[in-house]
């Protein structure tokens, strides 16, 4: 077994696990397709249909992890295994919904230093308490590796010129309602890790509805979120307008 890290680059916290290498599987998934017409697949004279160059592709990778509480080397002091295990747990599901999927680094001596989002996990726990709090977990991930520079290019680009709301409206006309999508305005406090664009998708399914988030609550600089900082977050049909 080896010992390997993940750092959360939302958070900074980093979390220790041993690395069975003997299952660890690379894979790569070139950017070609089939060529297709509107009537369907080109059929090519030989034993395979023609190819189109589609650019980019996907690499994964497969490791099988040990996490236990007394493995030295994470940031998260507990006794309960699912403690280190949650926040590469919950990059999955975010995966799953519309918002951009959250990057974690994963870290193996001084050759593997890899920025990855988590596509797919299976866990088995053991060690169980009288209480039933698993110190152990084995944890199988598959990883699909982040492009870093243009993952650092969209995190230094500012965010484009914002229109100001309506002078004349007051604060006054906004109560605080249920959802997003009802008449009313919803308040919600930031996170430590969210961004704007997170805060769009998950609550309108569209990350660059950012734009009229920030401009509804003038906003100087929409990417210096403060954590617990309270938001209002206008109804869909003043959300077109406050942008």
């Amino acid at each position: 077994m080896e010992r390997v890290a993940f750092l959360i680059e939302a958070t900074g916290e980093r979390i220790g696990a041993m690395l069975n290498p003997e299952n660890l599987t690379f894979r790569r998934w070139a950017g070609v397709r089939p060529q297709r017409l509107a009537s369907g697949t080109v059929a090519g004279s030989g034993a395979d249909d023609p190819l189109v160059l589609t650019g980019g592709g996907t690499t994964e990778l497969e490791l099988d992890l040990l996490f236990d509480v007394d493995i030295p080397g994470s940031t998260i002091a507990t006794e309960n295994v699912r403690d280190l295990t949650a926040p590469l747990w919950a990059m999955s599901e975010r995966a799953g919904r519309r918002s951009a999927p959250a990057p974690v680094r994963f870290v193996w001596g001084k050759t593997w230093n890899l920025l990855v989002v988590v596509a797919a996990a299976a866990e088995r726990l053991e060690e169980f308490s009288a209480g039933g709090v698993p110190r152990r977990s084995w944890l199988r991930l598959r990883l699909l590796r982040v492009d870093e520079e243009a993952f650092d290019r969209a995190r230094r680009t500012p965010p484009g010129l914002l229109h100001r709301p309506d002078p004349g409206r007051t604060t006054g006309d906004r109560p605080v309602g249920s959802t997003a999508s009802s008449r009313a305005v919803d308040e919600i406090a930031v996170l430590a890790s969210d961004r704007l664009d997170l805060i769009a998708a998950r609550h309108y399914g569209d990350p660059g509805a950012w734009r009229g988030i920030a401009a509804y609550n003038e906003l100087d600089d929409p990417r210096s979120l403060q954590t617990g900082m309270v938001l209002r977050l206008p109804p869909l049909n003043r959300l077109d307008a406050a942008s």
